[in-house]
């Protein structure tokens, strides 16, 4: 917004003098200014939580495990060599489960 600084300035009493009605005109002013959103279109984009989802279909392709891969006794999930932290009788510990 353009501030005119050659304008005479309001001192503290007369800013608090400022009726009601004109300070409910600038609202309204700025408010007519807003660009005008089709709520409806603009809601059609999201996901809501909890939705429906069983007419969905994905299409994934799953590997098995590689034989550089192992699965966490703790997590289960499937984690390269290189993560793993500890192997207690044959169960192996990845390094985010041990710390």
């Amino acid at each position: 917004m353009a501030t005119d600084y050659d304008a005479p300035r309001k001192t503290d009493d007369e800013l608090s003098e400022d009726s009601i009605e004109e300070l409910k005109s600038r609202r309204a002013d700025k408010s007519a200014s807003s660009v005008d959103v089709d709520e409806a279109e603009q809601a059609e984009g999201f996901e809501l939580p909890g939705a429906d989802l069983s007419g969905e279909e994905l299409s994934v392709r799953v590997l098995p495990r590689q034989a550089d891969e192992f699965t966490c006794s703790k997590c289960f999930l499937v984690h390269h060599r290189s993560q793993l932290a500890k192997e207690v009788n044959g169960q192996m510990v990845c390094r985010e489960c041990a710390a």
